[in-house]
């Protein structure tokens, strides 16, 4: 299956102190730098989802800006 540009899917083993390590092609497609903090949601039924910060930021404007 071709990757299609703009797009990924990878891996990550948790450590022994609850840890992963982001992998550097996920690092490097989103601007990932070391020290950058980064947004995990979750839900039981679909899993966890660690969406771009400044998408997030749109989420949460959205829900507390709406009028």
């Amino acid at each position: 299956m071709p990757i299609t540009e703009g797009k990924g899917a990878w891996t990550a083993t948790v450590g022994t102190k609850g840890q992963i390590v982001v992998p550097k092609e996920a690092r490097d497609m989103f601007g990932i730098k070391p020290g950058d903090t980064l947004v995990i949601l979750g839900d039981v039924e679909r899993g966890l989802a660690i969406p771009p910060k400044e998408q997030f930021n749109d989420w949460i404007s959205a829900v507390f800006d709406r009028s």
